[in-house]
């Protein structure tokens, strides 16, 4: 026997040191064609389940690490975007399925748009987590350090798909710590993206595991749970130091109408629909003492209120003496003028039937409030979406309400609440932050849950209580902290009384926006290309 045969005897007779994860993460990645990708679209529907209203956090480490593996085993730059793609792909169709529900409203006009608008969507949000696993790739790094510039790359990826053709931030990583206050209050610090990287990199790190034998494997799982202690600990001890005061004097009521989508818009149903608002509205004081303010969600009555004076006289009578009715409500210009323009708003309408403020809604919904490229895009068949009603037009931008027994307002109307360093006036900062919503469109589905746990972000973000009135629901009262400290679930006909909750200071994200996420992101570039891993 020769003597480099020896060795090579010894090395077969030896037991096999690859230990069971690095034998799992082999064989995911050593995956190919469609089990590959089939994999990838079963990992980004279990990381959706991570999200709200189901909050099954466990699954997400299973699902970002399986995703990093799969990375790690594409032959190809092109072959890693596929990967990624289709993990995204799996994981906003599990996450927005809930799109459906408001195509079946109509549906002999609309049913037909579900399998767009279920894999459509979708398909344009898993360009983001394509070019995710495409950053990874190009970089070459490996361990540690692919972990850093996965979470890196995954958050740049959120922010940039809450700016791009306006934007849409639904289902951030982050909110998958919204069962626990104290895992959010990072989001005062780094905002709701902050909260998606500390979930990026300690849910991928396990992938670390199934690295060549070498101590760093476990001390990044440790770091990585050391990393989520530390912000839970964190958010726990600025709670702990977080009291309950309440603006003086105030007590709103929020009126929750539960009115089905189906019914909302009968003409011969609007005075119907106006007296049950009427109705809870009157209802006896509850606990929280006599209400001064009234709150309706966006568009709770069907009526032109600026032109409608008996309704808005009877819609006068119920408001406690000495405040105000705050409804949401269509605008338009004045029956017969050219050219017609309408507007998403909320009113507010005083005891005397004046309306006193004005906001109206300037993050419009795509395809729901207005059809873009409208006159190009017609002969495709898209213009019978909208074809029996005009586009809104979008108003100037956040605003502060100056309302009379109220601190300073910002209104958000619906989806107004998901865009996060874009719900206040930067001129001048309010007191408070109204949300008047209809997710009546979406049923009792995941939908409204994801709606309610983002929006409740922003009150995290700026320091601000965060009012909501919903006409299916959920609305509810969230205190400065992200706390929530009064709600009337889906489904429900009632109202919520509560005190109004005190503002804190302006917070780092309330002063600074993204400016401190952007440096910790590219920090983390930083680390994971320039730091050489040990010898």
């Amino acid at each position: 026997m020769t003597g480099t045969a020896v060795p090579a005897a010894r090395a077969a007779a030896m037991p096999s040191r690859v230990g069971p994860w690095q034998r799992l993460g082999g064989a995911v990645a050593a995956l190919a064609g469609w089990r590959r990708h089939g994999l990838a679209v079963v990992l980004g529907a279990l990381a959706a389940a991570a999200l709200p209203p189901v909050y099954a956090f466990p699954l997400l480490p299973v699902a970002l690490a399986g995703l990093v593996w799969l990375i790690d085993g594409s032959r190809s730059s092109r072959a890693a975007f596929a990967v990624g793609w289709w993990f995204g792909f799996g994981h906003f169709v599990a996450g927005l399925y809930w799109v459906s529900e408001a195509l079946l409203v109509e549906p002999e006009k609309f049913a037909w748009l579900i399998p767009f608008a279920v894999s459509g969507i979708p398909a344009y949000l898993g360009l983001f987590t394509g070019v995710v696993a495409l950053v990874v790739r190009l970089t070459g790094v490996r361990g540690w350090r692919r972990i850093a510039v996965f979470a890196a790359s995954w958050t740049a990826m959120e922010w940039l798909r809450g700016a791009l053709l306006t934007g849409f931030p639904w289902n951030p990583l982050g909110i998958a710590l919204g069962f626990s206050d104290a895992a959010i209050q990072l989001a005062a610090a780094l905002g709701e993206y902050g909260l998606s990287f500390v979930v990026a990199l300690a849910c991928a790190a396990p992938a670390a595991l199934a690295d060549p034998p070498a101590p760093h494997r476990w001390r990044t799982v440790a770091f990585a749970a050391l990393l989520l202690a530390a912000v839970w600990s964190a958010g726990a001890l600025r709670l702990s130091s977080a009291g309950s005061a309440t603006v003086p004097g105030i007590v709103l009521r929020i009126v929750q109408g539960d009115i089905a989508q189906q019914l909302k818009w009968e003409p011969g149903m609007r005075d119907r629909h106006l007296a049950r608002y009427l109705r809870l509205s009157l209802m006896p004081a509850g606990p929280a003492g006599a209400p001064t303010h009234l709150i309706w969600p966006e568009t709770a009555v069907p009526v032109l209120f600026d032109y409608d004076a008996v309704r808005r006289r009877a819609a006068a009578a119920v408001v406690p003496k000495g405040g105000l009715l705050i409804t949401g409500a269509i605008r338009t210009t004045a029956p017969g003028t050219q050219p017609f323009v309408a507007w998403n708003s909320l009113e507010a309408i005083d005891g005397a039937a004046r309306i006193v403020a004005t906001y109206d809604k300037f993050h419009l919904v795509p395809f729901g409030e207005y059809l873009p490229l409208r006159g190009l895009i017609g002969w495709i068949g898209l213009e019978a979406v909208a074809a029996d009603r005009a586009d809104f037009t979008a108003g100037p931008g956040p605003r502060t309400l100056t309302l009379p027994g109220l601190p300073p307002a910002s209104p958000l109307i619906c989806y107004e609440a998901v865009f996060p360093g874009d719900v206040t006036d930067a001129a001048r900062r309010p007191g408070w932050l109204l949300n008047v919503t209809n997710d009546a469109w979406f049923g009792s589905s995941a939908g409204p849950h994801q709606h309610f746990a983002i929006a409740r972000l922003r009150a995290v973000e700026e320091g601000l209580p965060l009012v909501r009135a919903a006409n299916t629901g959920i609305s509810a009262v969230v205190d400065s902290y992200g706390r929530i400290t009064a709600r009337l679930g889906l489904g429900r006909e009632g109202v919520l009384d509560s005190p109004l909750p005190a503002a804190l200071p302006p917070t780092l994200f309330a002063r600074f926006g993204e400016g401190p996420l952007a440096g910790l992101l590219l920090l983390a570039f930083a680390v994971g290309l320039l730091v050489r891993p040990a010898r």
